[in-house]
């Protein structure tokens, strides 16, 4: 934002003739609100001066002179200022006229100030305000002054720096400094209450006082009620004297209330009224604007915006009617003044606001500029610039040549003033930097630079970052890292040194930055990065607040939160009660907000629920109710999935099924409806994400019908068979899913259509052959291919056995039926998976299917684990009975089953006599 001061107190600043003494009609200093001794308030007796309303002179006057002369000495108009001659000569005017004395000589010396800080392009220094706040402890000011002298002195001395809060700053000074301040507030907020006929406030005086109230808090002052007081007393006003403004004032004014609102004044009904009242003077004086007017409206708009304005008719209508000025006058505009309009119109688009054609014109008419005047821009202008262009881009701006242009010459620019960034400025350029890569920008040396240059800053200014800084240099730091940044000494150190100012300031962090720090803590887990005892501090210390922020979370926030849980817990994060806290308080949202979720959002979330149920998450009425919520909108947005979100989402459906989900209607659709587009978009999966595909679908068994079952895998297998290379949890996931689809097929008399997978298969198990794991599952799967296609196992298996009551209750019963039958149990045949009742004596294998053996949980749609179990042993010779577990429930139907088991032992005992 242009802060200057330039033409907003020059008016009032100057001294004149025109500037009289105030009659008798002000109100008396003694009956001021005296609350600070340090600040001398002299009790003045009315006196009968002769002359007392005849113009007179004084030392601020001269200084005023000496100032616009350009051979005097800086330090010798300092001198002058703080002389104390100058000083006595305003407690001699002030005791001179008492209670008339309307303030013109303080009023005069006050813009002597302002004007050397003008001079010398810069505010006081910590030294300069040491020197003249000790001088200014007997500045008295009292309600007699009259409303241009008041609102003089105010604006010039915040202009000039005289109430910035410096760090260290001596306890004399600061009390001063207060007791000064807080006595211009109290006569501020006494002649705003004065009758109407007794105050003489305008216009100019209204902008003026709320511009330097604005200045004052922008510069570090505390809103203390004062400050507050003093607002809500001109606010009044302003809506009085609307018909009074300028353009500048206009611009000054909207300025002022949206610094405010930046800086934490509340959006109060006068505020809004106030910049209800201003705004339609925008439309209407938009002609008479200057550049720096057109800025410091657009910067206010977007930032008022930005803190809870709403989108109002008026609103849409002066942005509308600025927009063209940008274009008309685009070679006036200054370095800052282009670096604040692109920032603007990027901040109300991320709020909202549609990239118009006039808006669209606007950027394209300030780029050429940015090139052109490349070395002109100070280190936050360069900030301000490339985060503009970025959240441009990340809101749909297309990347016309212009903007190429700009951001590889900023990028350059930035390298060559690395040192010169402010904490700010180092977070918001790495925050650029990770969103251009992560929108397709490629890793030039100039963005490589632009990293190695900034990383050892964030070591140095680490206690210089506030919380935001804090997300959003952790945010991008994980995403460059996702972007295929090399996890550099640099790097690590940075992250190193945020991750203790996560746990030091978790109380302050929103809820935005909570989810934004989550994220970053999960995806740089899950590229890499170690588990640190820090990171784990970090992460403990954020969960509690996941809870009680609850209500603040987006959807981008929900599904980013609930993604980084997912991603943590997977990685080897324990599930904390804290964690299980966090989980439950999100998923009611997830319901709540099922309509505002992205297709990206929608993919995470259900991989998200899947992986922490996949964990060990119990699963929940809400979690129940969050995937039921968000399966109809699979098959809504699918066709805006890209590869990656599809197979998330088969995986998560195929992980949900394998723990029992119900909802079979809702998710056989969403099935259906990714499957169509794996075909369709076969080409563009990664070796990975096709791993993963087939491992689901073949999970999934006969929840997907056969002939669309075949298809996927006939189109995606031969890509991982070319693949040379591929980690060995991708083969084994191929592998298991190949097997499965040709034991789907062996089972439905489609044997003759193995041959091409069988090959596939083959080639999978081959790459496999030396391979050496502990993992049971992963030796299972060896097992299996290796029985299926007849070669060695290079291993006995480890298989865990269990018995079920069901399988124990109906062995005892055929026994007791049969007592001459040979049963095993849980016996392992062939290196494959223990069956639950062997009958050796007649190749018959008994399994007892309970609800985990199927999709759906309706004890018909059997899962792929299930399929390839009965067609291993069908193939090895195998007679495989099947028998539902609820139907052992009923006497009358096990004895059923019994019979027809009888009923195969005969045969086959008739069928071995014909043999013989």
């Amino acid at each position: 934002m242009d802060k200057s001061s330039a033409g907003i107190s020059g008016h009032y600043a100057r001294s004149g003739n025109g500037h009289n003494q105030q009659d008798d009609r002000a109100a008396s200093s003694r009956r001021g609100r005296h609350r600070h001794a340090t600040v001398r308030q002299l009790d003045n007796t009315q006196r009968t001066t002769p002359g007392c309303n005849q113009f007179y002179r004084s030392t601020a006057v001269c200084l005023s002179q000496h100032l616009k002369c350009r051979s005097v000495n800086p330090a010798q108009v300092f001198y002058a200022l703080i002389n104390q001659e100058t000083i006595d000569n305003l407690v001699r005017q002030s005791e001179r006229f008492g209670h008339r004395y309307d303030g013109r000589c303080h009023g005069q010396y006050a813009s002597s100030i302002k004007k050397y800080t003008l001079t010398a392009k810069r505010p006081l220094n910590r030294a300069e305000q040491s020197q003249l706040i000790r001088f200014l402890q007997n500045f008295t000011v009292k309600r007699s002054w009259n409303w241009r002298s008041l609102t003089t002195t105010f604006h010039s001395l915040t202009s000039a720096g005289i109430f910035t809060p410096h760090n260290p700053m001596n306890v004399c000074v600061k009390r001063t400094q207060t007791a000064l301040l807080s006595t211009l507030l109290d006569v501020l907020i006494f002649k705003c209450h004065q009758k109407p006929q007794a105050r003489d406030i305008d216009a100019r005086g209204i902008t003026n006082l709320l511009w330097a109230i604005a200045k004052l808090v922008d510069s570090g002052q505390k809103q203390t009620p004062e400050l507050k007081q003093a607002v809500a007393a001109l606010l009044p006003h302003l809506n009085v004297q609307k018909d009074q403004f300028i353009p500048q004032h206009i611009a000054n004014l909207l300025w002022a209330m949206a610094k405010l609102v930046h800086n934490g004044q509340e959006q109060t009904p006068e505020i809004k009224k106030a910049v209800a009242t201003l705004l339609p003077h925008v439309n209407a004086q938009k002609d008479q604007l200057s550049p720096q007017n057109i800025t410091n409206l657009l910067w206010a708009m977007a930032k008022l915006v930005d803190n809870g304005q709403e989108w109002t008719a008026e609103l849409n209508e002066a942005v509308a009617a600025l927009l063209p000025c940008i274009n008309a006058q685009q070679d006036h505009f200054i370095p800052q003044h282009i670096a604040n309009l692109l920032w603007a119109m990027a901040k109300l688009v991320d709020n909202g606001q549609q990239q118009t054609p006039w808006l669209k014109q606007s950027v394209a008419a300030l780029l050429p500029h940015v090139n052109a005047q490349k070395t002109n821009f100070k280190p936050q202008e360069l900030v301000s610039l490339l985060w503009a262009m970025t959240k441009l881009l990340d809101n749909g701006q297309e990347q016309i040549q212009e903007l190429k242009e700009a951001v590889a010459v900023l990028l350059s620019q930035v390298n060559a003033k690395k040192s010169q960034f402010n904490a700010q400025g180092i977070a918001n350029l790495l925050w650029v930097v990770a969103k251009l890569v992560d929108n397709g920008q490629e890793w030039t040396p100039g963005l490589n630079g632009v990293v190695s240059a900034l990383l050892p800053h964030v070591n140095v200014q680490k206690d210089q970052f506030n919380p935001q800084h804090i997300a959003n240099l952790l945010w991008a730091m994980a995403k460059l890292v996702d972007n295929g940044q090399e996890p550099t000494p640099g790097l690590k150190v940075a992250v190193a040194m945020l991750l203790p100012l996560v746990n030091a300031q978790k109380d302050q962090f929103k809820a935005q930055g909570i989810a934004n720090l989550l994220w970053a803590m999960a995806k740089l887990v899950d590229n890499g990065q170690e588990p640190t005892p820090e990171l784990k501090k970090a992460v403990a210390a954020l969960l509690p607040h996941v809870n009680t922020q609850n209500a603040h979370f987006k959807p981008q926030g929900i599904a980013n939160l609930l993604w980084a849980m997912a991603k943590l817990v997977d990685s080897g994060q324990k599930q904390t009660p804290e964690l299980k806290e966090a989980v439950a308080a999100l998923l009611p949202h997830v319901n709540a907000q099922k309509d505002q979720f992205i297709p990206q959002q929608t993919a995470n979330l259900l991989w998200a629920m899947a992986k922490l149920v996949d964990k060990g998450l119990e699963k929940t009425p809400e979690l129940n109710e969050a995937v039921a919520a968000l399966l109809p909108h699979v098959n809504a947005q699918k066709d805006q999935f890209i590869p990656q979100h599809i197979t998330n989402l088969l995986w998560a459906m195929a992980k949900l099924v394998d723990n029992s989900q119900e909802q079979a209607a809702e998710l056989n659709a969403a099935v259906a409806a990714l499957l169509s587009y794996v075909n369709a978009q076969k080409t563009n999966f990664k070796p990975q994400e096709i791993a993963n595909l087939l491992w689901a679908t073949a999970k999934l068994g006969e929840l997907v019908e056969l002939p669309l079952f075949t298809s996927t895998f006939k189109s995606l297998v031969y890509r991982i068979s070319d693949t040379p290379r591929l980690s060995q949890q991708d083969i084994l996931m191929s592998l298991w899913g190949v097997m499965v689809c040709c034991a789907r097929l062996s089972l439905a008399s489609n044997a003759n259509e193995n041959n091409g997978l069988e090959k596939h298969m083959d080639n999978l198990f081959t790459r496999l052959e030396n391979t050496s794991t502990d993992n049971e599952e992963d030796q299972s799967i060896i097992a299996m291919a290796a029985s299926w296609l007849g070669r060695p196992c290079p291993f006995v298996p480890h298989y865990q056995t269990t018995r079920s009551r069901p399988q124990t209750d109906f062995c005892n019963q055929l026994q007791s039926c049969i007592p001459s039958l040979k049963i095993e149990e849980e016996k392992s045949l062939n290196s494959l998976p223990p069956v639950d009742l062997l009958l050796p004596d007649h190749n018959i294998v008994i399994e007892v299917q309970g609800l985990s053996h199927y999709v759906r949980g309706d004890l018909k749609t059997r899962k792929g684990s299930t399929l390839l179990k009965i067609a291993l042993l069908q193939k090895a010779g195998f007679e495989v009975v099947e028998i539902p577990a609820n139907t052992l429930c009923n006497r009358y139907l096990m004895q059923l089953c019994i019979n027809k088991i009888k009923i195969r032992i005969e045969h086959f005992r008739k069928m071995n006599f014909c043999t013989e």
